[in-house]
Protein backbone atom coordinates (compact mmCIF):
# COMPACT_ATOMS: atom_id res chain seq x y z
CA UNK A 1 0.00 0.00 0.00
CA UNK A 2 1.42 3.36 -1.02
CA UNK A 3 2.15 6.03 1.57
CA UNK A 4 -0.27 8.98 1.20
CA UNK A 5 1.45 12.18 0.13
CA UNK A 6 -0.01 15.39 1.49
CA UNK A 7 -1.12 17.70 -1.31
CA UNK A 8 -4.16 19.76 -2.11
CA UNK A 9 -5.76 20.75 -5.38
CA UNK A 10 -6.43 24.26 -4.15
CA UNK A 11 -7.77 25.64 -7.41
CA UNK A 12 -8.72 24.58 -10.94
CA UNK A 13 -9.51 26.38 -14.17
CA UNK A 14 -10.26 25.71 -17.81
CA UNK A 15 -10.19 27.59 -21.09
CA UNK A 16 -11.99 26.59 -24.29
CA UNK A 17 -11.97 28.41 -27.62
CA UNK A 18 -15.22 30.11 -28.54
CA UNK A 19 -15.49 28.44 -31.95
CA UNK A 20 -17.74 25.37 -31.77
CA UNK A 21 -17.34 22.83 -34.57
CA UNK A 22 -20.23 20.32 -34.85
CA UNK A 23 -19.92 16.99 -36.62
CA UNK A 24 -21.94 18.36 -39.50
CA UNK A 25 -19.00 20.63 -40.40
CA UNK A 26 -16.98 17.61 -41.53
CA UNK A 27 -19.74 16.40 -43.82
CA UNK A 28 -18.92 19.33 -46.10
CA UNK A 29 -15.49 18.03 -47.11
CA UNK A 30 -14.96 14.51 -45.72
CA UNK A 31 -16.68 11.21 -46.43
CA UNK A 32 -18.33 11.00 -43.01
CA UNK A 33 -21.49 12.02 -41.19
CA UNK A 34 -22.77 12.95 -37.76
CA UNK A 35 -24.26 9.51 -37.04
CA UNK A 36 -21.03 7.69 -37.92
CA UNK A 37 -18.93 9.98 -35.69
CA UNK A 38 -21.31 9.79 -32.73
CA UNK A 39 -21.58 6.01 -32.83
CA UNK A 40 -17.82 5.39 -33.04
CA UNK A 41 -16.48 8.12 -30.79
CA UNK A 42 -19.28 9.69 -28.74
CA UNK A 43 -18.27 13.12 -30.04
CA UNK A 44 -20.98 15.62 -31.01
CA UNK A 45 -18.89 18.80 -31.24
CA UNK A 46 -15.48 20.17 -30.34
CA UNK A 47 -13.73 23.55 -30.02
CA UNK A 48 -11.18 24.94 -32.47
CA UNK A 49 -8.97 27.96 -31.87
CA UNK A 50 -9.44 31.15 -33.87
CA UNK A 51 -6.91 33.84 -34.80
CA UNK A 52 -4.91 34.92 -31.77
CA UNK A 53 -5.68 31.84 -29.65
CA UNK A 54 -2.66 29.65 -28.94
CA UNK A 55 -1.53 26.93 -26.56
CA UNK A 56 0.01 29.53 -24.24
CA UNK A 57 -2.96 31.91 -24.33
CA UNK A 58 -5.33 29.08 -23.40
CA UNK A 59 -2.93 27.92 -20.68
CA UNK A 60 -2.71 31.41 -19.18
CA UNK A 61 -6.50 31.83 -19.22
CA UNK A 62 -7.04 28.49 -17.45
CA UNK A 63 -4.24 29.27 -14.98
CA UNK A 64 -5.68 32.64 -13.96
CA UNK A 65 -8.98 30.95 -13.11
CA UNK A 66 -7.23 28.22 -11.10
CA UNK A 67 -5.17 30.75 -9.16
CA UNK A 68 -8.26 32.84 -8.42
CA UNK A 69 -10.15 29.79 -7.12
CA UNK A 70 -7.19 28.99 -4.88
CA UNK A 71 -7.38 32.46 -3.35
CA UNK A 72 -3.85 33.25 -4.52
CA UNK A 73 -2.16 35.69 -6.84
CA UNK A 74 0.09 34.70 -9.77
CA UNK A 75 3.14 35.72 -7.73
CA UNK A 76 2.28 33.04 -5.16
CA UNK A 77 3.06 30.40 -7.80
CA UNK A 78 6.64 29.15 -7.45
CA UNK A 79 6.80 26.50 -10.21
CA UNK A 80 5.01 26.05 -13.55
CA UNK A 81 4.68 22.71 -15.37
CA UNK A 82 2.97 22.64 -18.76
CA UNK A 83 2.00 19.29 -20.25
CA UNK A 84 1.61 19.66 -24.01
CA UNK A 85 2.37 18.02 -27.35
CA UNK A 86 1.43 21.18 -29.25
CA UNK A 87 3.89 23.73 -27.83
CA UNK A 88 3.76 27.44 -28.47
CA UNK A 89 7.12 27.08 -30.23
CA UNK A 90 9.94 24.53 -30.44
CA UNK A 91 11.80 26.82 -28.07
CA UNK A 92 11.48 28.34 -25.60
CA UNK A 93 9.11 26.13 -23.67
CA UNK A 94 5.41 26.92 -23.51
CA UNK A 95 5.88 27.19 -19.74
CA UNK A 96 8.22 30.14 -20.31
CA UNK A 97 5.56 31.91 -22.36
CA UNK A 98 3.08 31.26 -19.53
CA UNK A 99 5.52 32.56 -16.91
CA UNK A 100 6.17 35.71 -18.92
CA UNK A 101 2.47 36.49 -19.23
CA UNK A 102 1.43 35.40 -15.74
CA UNK A 103 4.15 36.29 -13.26
CA UNK A 104 5.93 39.47 -12.21
CA UNK A 105 8.98 37.56 -11.00
CA UNK A 106 11.25 34.77 -12.30
CA UNK A 107 9.74 31.34 -11.67
CA UNK A 108 11.09 27.91 -12.68
CA UNK A 109 9.03 26.65 -15.60
CA UNK A 110 9.26 23.67 -17.90
CA UNK A 111 7.26 21.60 -20.38
CA UNK A 112 6.44 17.93 -20.02
CA UNK A 113 5.69 15.70 -23.01
CA UNK A 114 3.57 12.63 -22.30
CA UNK A 115 0.71 13.14 -24.78
CA UNK A 116 -2.72 12.29 -23.37
CA UNK A 117 -1.17 11.21 -20.05
CA UNK A 118 0.57 14.58 -19.73
CA UNK A 119 -1.54 16.24 -17.07
CA UNK A 120 -1.46 13.21 -14.75
CA UNK A 121 2.32 13.09 -15.18
CA UNK A 122 2.41 16.82 -14.35
CA UNK A 123 0.23 16.40 -11.26
CA UNK A 124 2.41 13.56 -9.94
CA UNK A 125 5.55 15.63 -10.54
CA UNK A 126 3.96 18.69 -8.93
CA UNK A 127 3.14 16.64 -5.85
CA UNK A 128 6.73 15.39 -5.65
CA UNK A 129 7.93 18.99 -5.87
CA UNK A 130 5.78 20.24 -2.99
CA UNK A 131 6.83 17.21 -0.97
CA UNK A 132 10.43 18.44 -1.05
CA UNK A 133 9.37 21.52 0.88
CA UNK A 134 11.03 23.76 -1.69
CA UNK A 135 7.73 24.71 -3.34
CA UNK A 136 4.39 25.73 -1.83
CA UNK A 137 2.19 26.19 -4.88
CA UNK A 138 2.87 24.47 -8.20
CA UNK A 139 0.83 25.23 -11.30
CA UNK A 140 0.15 22.04 -13.31
CA UNK A 141 -1.30 22.73 -16.75
CA UNK A 142 -2.53 20.61 -19.63
CA UNK A 143 -2.87 22.72 -22.78
CA UNK A 144 -3.31 21.69 -26.39
CA UNK A 145 -4.07 23.15 -29.80
CA UNK A 146 -4.53 19.81 -31.50
CA UNK A 147 -5.69 21.49 -34.70
CA UNK A 148 -2.05 22.52 -35.20
CA UNK A 149 -1.04 18.89 -35.80
CA UNK A 150 -4.28 17.36 -37.11
CA UNK A 151 -4.67 16.77 -40.85
CA UNK A 152 -8.04 18.22 -41.91
CA UNK A 153 -8.03 15.80 -44.86
CA UNK A 154 -7.61 12.66 -42.71
CA UNK A 155 -11.05 11.35 -41.80
CA UNK A 156 -9.59 9.03 -39.16
CA UNK A 157 -8.14 11.83 -37.04
CA UNK A 158 -9.74 15.13 -38.10
CA UNK A 159 -13.01 14.29 -36.36
CA UNK A 160 -11.40 13.27 -33.07
CA UNK A 161 -9.46 16.20 -31.72
CA UNK A 162 -10.25 19.56 -30.19
CA UNK A 163 -8.41 22.46 -28.57
CA UNK A 164 -8.43 23.58 -24.94
CA UNK A 165 -6.58 23.91 -21.66
CA UNK A 166 -7.02 23.06 -18.01
CA UNK A 167 -4.96 23.97 -14.96
CA UNK A 168 -4.68 23.07 -11.29
CA UNK A 169 -2.80 24.64 -8.40
CA UNK A 170 -1.13 21.91 -6.38
CA UNK A 171 -0.40 23.16 -2.87
CA UNK A 172 1.61 21.80 0.03
CA UNK A 173 -0.34 20.60 3.06
CA UNK A 174 0.94 19.95 6.61
CA UNK A 175 0.27 16.21 6.53
CA UNK A 176 -1.43 13.43 4.58
CA UNK A 177 -4.43 12.99 6.87
CA UNK A 178 -6.49 15.44 4.84
CA UNK A 179 -6.15 16.12 1.11
CA UNK A 180 -3.58 13.74 -0.35
CA UNK A 181 -2.29 11.78 -3.30
CA UNK A 182 -3.08 8.28 -2.09
CA UNK A 183 -1.68 6.30 -5.02
CA UNK A 184 -0.09 7.05 -8.35
CA UNK A 185 1.60 5.31 -11.21
CA UNK A 186 3.12 6.42 -14.49
CA UNK A 187 4.93 4.44 -17.14
CA UNK A 188 5.81 4.29 -20.80
CA UNK A 189 6.50 1.76 -23.53
CA UNK A 190 8.21 3.18 -26.60
CA UNK A 191 6.91 0.49 -28.94
CA UNK A 192 3.95 2.74 -29.76
CA UNK A 193 6.13 5.06 -31.82
CA UNK A 194 4.71 3.79 -35.11
CA UNK A 195 1.09 3.51 -34.01
CA UNK A 196 0.33 7.07 -32.92
CA UNK A 197 2.89 9.68 -33.91
CA UNK A 198 3.88 12.75 -35.92
CA UNK A 199 6.57 11.52 -38.33
CA UNK A 200 8.44 14.73 -39.18
CA UNK A 201 9.67 17.92 -37.58
CA UNK A 202 12.17 16.45 -35.11
CA UNK A 203 15.79 15.37 -35.49
CA UNK A 204 14.87 11.94 -36.87
CA UNK A 205 12.97 13.27 -39.87
CA UNK A 206 13.88 16.90 -40.40
CA UNK A 207 11.57 19.40 -42.04
CA UNK A 208 11.94 19.52 -45.81
CA UNK A 209 9.85 20.18 -48.86
CA UNK A 210 9.24 16.43 -49.05
CA UNK A 211 7.88 16.21 -45.49
CA UNK A 212 5.60 19.15 -46.18
CA UNK A 213 4.37 17.70 -49.48
CA UNK A 214 3.67 14.32 -47.87
CA UNK A 215 1.89 15.89 -44.88
CA UNK A 216 4.25 14.27 -42.40
CA UNK A 217 3.85 17.02 -39.80
CA UNK A 218 0.37 15.79 -38.93
CA UNK A 219 -0.74 13.05 -36.52
CA UNK A 220 -0.76 9.53 -37.97
CA UNK A 221 -2.74 6.89 -36.12
CA UNK A 222 -3.60 3.22 -36.34
CA UNK A 223 -6.96 3.61 -34.67
CA UNK A 224 -7.70 -0.07 -34.16
CA UNK A 225 -4.36 -0.75 -32.45
CA UNK A 226 -4.63 2.35 -30.26
CA UNK A 227 -8.13 1.30 -29.20
CA UNK A 228 -6.94 -2.20 -28.19
CA UNK A 229 -3.96 -0.90 -26.23
CA UNK A 230 -5.99 1.83 -24.52
CA UNK A 231 -8.68 -0.55 -23.31
CA UNK A 232 -6.10 -2.96 -21.87
CA UNK A 233 -4.02 -0.28 -20.15
CA UNK A 234 -7.08 1.40 -18.67
CA UNK A 235 -8.17 -1.92 -17.24
CA UNK A 236 -4.68 -2.52 -15.84
CA UNK A 237 -4.57 0.95 -14.26
CA UNK A 238 -7.92 0.40 -12.57
CA UNK A 239 -6.95 -3.04 -11.26
CA UNK A 240 -3.53 -1.85 -10.05
CA UNK A 241 -4.93 1.19 -8.26
CA UNK A 242 -7.66 -0.71 -6.45
CA UNK A 243 -5.26 -3.46 -5.40
CA UNK A 244 -2.30 -1.34 -4.32
CA UNK A 245 -4.31 1.48 -2.72
CA UNK A 246 -6.45 -0.94 -0.73
CA UNK A 247 -9.74 0.58 -1.89
CA UNK A 248 -12.78 -0.69 -3.73
CA UNK A 249 -14.61 0.86 -6.64
CA UNK A 250 -17.40 1.80 -4.22
CA UNK A 251 -14.95 3.92 -2.23
CA UNK A 252 -14.26 6.16 -5.22
CA UNK A 253 -16.65 9.07 -5.64
CA UNK A 254 -15.70 9.90 -9.22
CA UNK A 255 -13.43 8.57 -11.96
CA UNK A 256 -12.10 11.08 -14.48
CA UNK A 257 -10.58 9.32 -17.48
CA UNK A 258 -8.79 10.86 -20.42
CA UNK A 259 -11.48 11.67 -22.99
CA UNK A 260 -10.19 9.60 -25.90
CA UNK A 261 -13.22 7.71 -27.13
CA UNK A 262 -16.54 7.08 -25.38
CA UNK A 263 -16.30 3.34 -26.01
CA UNK A 264 -12.90 3.18 -24.29
CA UNK A 265 -14.25 5.14 -21.33
CA UNK A 266 -17.32 2.91 -21.09
CA UNK A 267 -15.10 -0.18 -21.08
CA UNK A 268 -13.24 1.13 -18.02
CA UNK A 269 -16.52 2.01 -16.30
CA UNK A 270 -17.89 -1.47 -16.84
CA UNK A 271 -14.62 -2.96 -15.56
CA UNK A 272 -15.17 -1.11 -12.27
CA UNK A 273 -18.90 -1.81 -12.13
CA UNK A 274 -19.69 1.88 -11.75
CA UNK A 275 -22.95 3.67 -12.43
CA UNK A 276 -22.69 6.08 -15.40
CA UNK A 277 -22.77 9.17 -13.17
CA UNK A 278 -19.57 8.11 -11.41
CA UNK A 279 -17.45 8.09 -14.58
CA UNK A 280 -17.20 11.67 -15.80
CA UNK A 281 -17.31 12.41 -19.52
CA UNK A 282 -17.43 15.53 -21.64
CA UNK A 283 -16.05 14.11 -24.89
CA UNK A 284 -19.40 14.82 -26.54
CA UNK A 285 -18.76 18.57 -26.17
CA UNK A 286 -15.00 18.88 -26.58
CA UNK A 287 -13.67 15.82 -28.40
CA UNK A 288 -10.20 14.54 -27.53
CA UNK A 289 -8.09 17.43 -26.22
CA UNK A 290 -5.12 15.19 -25.38
CA UNK A 291 -3.28 16.42 -22.26
CA UNK A 292 -5.94 19.06 -21.60
CA UNK A 293 -8.87 16.66 -21.27
CA UNK A 294 -8.46 15.55 -17.66
CA UNK A 295 -7.85 19.03 -16.16
CA UNK A 296 -10.82 20.40 -18.13
CA UNK A 297 -12.98 17.62 -16.66
CA UNK A 298 -11.52 18.17 -13.21
CA UNK A 299 -12.40 21.86 -13.28
CA UNK A 300 -15.96 21.15 -14.43
CA UNK A 301 -16.38 18.67 -11.57
CA UNK A 302 -14.91 20.96 -8.93
CA UNK A 303 -17.03 23.93 -9.96
CA UNK A 304 -20.21 21.85 -10.24
CA UNK A 305 -19.79 20.43 -6.73
CA UNK A 306 -19.26 16.90 -8.00
CA UNK A 307 -16.17 16.63 -5.78
CA UNK A 308 -16.13 17.74 -2.15
CA UNK A 309 -13.53 17.57 0.66
CA UNK A 310 -12.82 13.97 1.62
CA UNK A 311 -14.02 12.48 -1.68
CA UNK A 312 -11.77 10.06 -3.56
CA UNK A 313 -11.19 10.85 -7.22
CA UNK A 314 -9.33 8.61 -9.67
CA UNK A 315 -7.63 10.05 -12.75
CA UNK A 316 -6.58 7.60 -15.49
CA UNK A 317 -4.94 8.27 -18.85
CA UNK A 318 -3.32 6.51 -21.79
CA UNK A 319 -1.54 8.26 -24.63
CA UNK A 320 0.99 8.20 -27.44
CA UNK A 321 4.36 6.72 -26.69
CA UNK A 322 2.76 4.72 -25.33
CA UNK A 323 2.41 6.44 -21.95
CA UNK A 324 -0.04 5.78 -19.16
CA UNK A 325 -0.67 7.16 -15.70
CA UNK A 326 -3.13 7.23 -12.83
CA UNK A 327 -3.61 9.24 -9.67
CA UNK A 328 -5.95 8.49 -6.76
CA UNK A 329 -6.58 11.73 -4.91
CA UNK A 330 -8.38 12.56 -1.69
CA UNK A 331 -9.90 15.98 -2.31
Amino acid sequence: MHKPLGMKISGTGRALPERVVPNSEFEKYLETNDKWIRERTGIVERRFVSEGETTASLAVDASRKAIEMAGLTPDDIDLIIVATITPEAILPSTACFVQQELCNKPVPAFDLVAACSGFVYALINATAMVQTGAYKHVLAIGAEVMTAITDPEDRGTAILFGDGAGAAVISATPDADGPALLHSTMSAEGSGDSVLFVPAGGSRVRTSQMTLDERLHYVKMNGREVYKRAVKRNHDLVDQTLSEAGVTADDIKLVIPHQSNLRIVESARERMGLAPDRMYTNIDRYGNTSGASIPICLDECMRAGRLEPGDLCLLIAFGAGFTWASALIRI
